[in-house]
């Protein structure tokens, strides 16, 4: 940079290289060059340091949005993500983690929060992140479901969601408490008004570090295509993409479910149609989170508007997480657990644990 290009600026040196960063994302149609993937981390680190000013934030953001970004600056801003974030770890055991959307639901009953729990009590660990509501949707989040279901997360230091992710099988970490940089982002991402990249990249982060497999939503084709070649530059080798409810990881009752496995290298794309296995009807609606608690405890318990649904998500993800040998086998796996009443007792303990570690 030019002596004469830096004459009666403002910025530091710190902030005159994020414009640099900025210029490379935000000079329009012809002549964006985009990020290299080191530069994408770098530009993720300012930001989550607070080096940046907010309306180079702001001009960042939405300049990216705009362009869209790119699989080696998503991979460059996950980098970042997993350096800087909380780090939860399973050792010896696989996890389950799912990618999901910060900014929640606001149409059809989310299924993850039951799903989860179904998973635990067939001998799983599900690794969750979540927050309060997030612009530009405000839709409801996992943290604020689990709350409903009397399962609150928001206040536990990380040592405590480690120590029951490793006992219990579950966890969930709450961004506002436990990865405060990336929260001090949202009212930025308010002002802008729309969506930006730190969404894609919410979907492709999970703060467990070690073996898992990662479930990950989403709307658009291109949004997966995307998603697959970020996560194929940071190593991730097991990935599981589903074309799910307002993008998030939950399978639908009325129509097929597209979904794919990327193990390795290698993709399968898998289609699961609901009707081929006895399930049919429209997918259940959110009205309120009281209505949700209600539905989703009789759900637990094999009965209500929620529990054909509940059935439906159980069998399928205990056969795509290898839990079954195939998916018939996973849907009756999922159908004794809901009559045995395990869901409902595995539900009870966790209750009690997550009081305990409190204590």
């Amino acid at each position: 940079m030019t002596l004469a290009s830096n004459r009666g600026s403002s910025l530091n040196p710190a902030q005159q290289r994020f414009r640099e960063l900025l210029g490379k994302v935000g000079s329009g149609e012809h002549t964006s060059s985009g990020l290299s993937l080191s530069e994408a981390e770098e530009a993720m680190d300012a930001m989550l340091d607070g080096v940046a000013t907010d309306a180079q934030l702001g001009a960042f953001l939405i300049a990216h949005r705009i362009r869209r970004p790119e699989p080696q600056e998503l991979a460059g801003m996950l980098r970042s993500y997993r350096r800087q974030g909380p780090v939860l770890s399973s050792p010896g055991r696989r996890a389950i983690c799912f990618g999901v959307p910060y900014d929640g639901r606001n149409r059809t009953a989310p299924l993850l929060p039951i799903t989860a729990i179904g998973l635990v009590a067939a001998g799983e660990m599900v690794v969750l992140s979540g927050g309060n509501p997030m612009p530009v949707k405000w839709g409801i989040t996992l943290a604020e479901l689990m709350n409903c279901l009397g399962l609150p997360w928001g206040h536990l230091r990380l040592e405590q969601v480690q120590r029951l992710l490793v006992e219990e099988g579950i966890a969930l970490c709450h961004q506002p408490n436990l990865f405060p940089a990336a929260e001090k982002l949202t009212p930025i991402r308010d002002q802008i008004g729309k969506r930006p990249p730190l969404a894609s990249l919410e979907l492709l982060w999970t703060p467990h570090q070690g073996k898992h497999l990662l479930i990950t939503g989403y709307v658009h084709p291109p949004t997966e295509a995307r998603a697959i070649a970020a996560l194929s530059l940071v190593q991730e080798d097991d990935v599981v993409t589903v074309k799910g409810l307002e993008g998030s990881t939950d399978l639908s009752l009325g129509r097929a479910c597209i979904t794919s496995r990327s193990y390795q290298g290698k993709q399968q794309r898998l289609i699961l149609h609901p009707r081929d296995h006895g399930f049919k009807g429209a997918d259940p609606a959110f009205t309120d989170m009281e209505t949700w608690a209600e539905q989703a405890i009789a759900a637990l318990g094999g009965s209500g508007p929620m529990a054909e649904a509940l059935l439906w998500n159980l069998g399928a993800m205990l056969w795509i997480s290898d839990n079954q040998k195939d998916l018939n086998s996973g849907i009756q796996k999922a159908k004794e657990l809901l009559q045995s009443g395990a869901l409902l007792e595995r539900l009870g303990q966790i209750q009690k644990a997550l009081t305990a570690v409190q204590l």
